[in-house]
């Protein structure tokens, strides 16, 4: 496939393309290009672009058992409820 309509965009989409086209002085078909590979999860270059929802997903499986355990001490404390700081 080689072309593609669609139609239906809102204002915030349509801001959100414009501003990546601007950002990175691309045109507004290349930026809808990459957006839409982006959210296929494909070519996930860094752009510095904030995703919600993935932007965390490079720690996903890195931790060592140790090291999950190690941390699972340092904020058990933070599981607590102090009862006199809420009266």
């Amino acid at each position: 496939m080689r072309q593609l309509t669609i139609r239906g965009f809102d204002a915030e989409l349509s801001r959100c393309i414009q501003g990546l086209a601007a950002r990175e002085d691309i045109s507004l078909n290349q930026a809808v290009l990459k957006l839409l590979r982006r959210g296929a999860g494909l070519g996930r270059e860094s752009t510095g672009v904030h995703v919600v929802g993935s932007s965390l997903d490079h720690l996903i499986g890195t931790w060592t058992a140790d090291e999950a355990d190690e941390m699972e001490r340092a904020i058990e404390d933070l599981a607590h409820i102090d009862e006199a700081m809420w009266r």
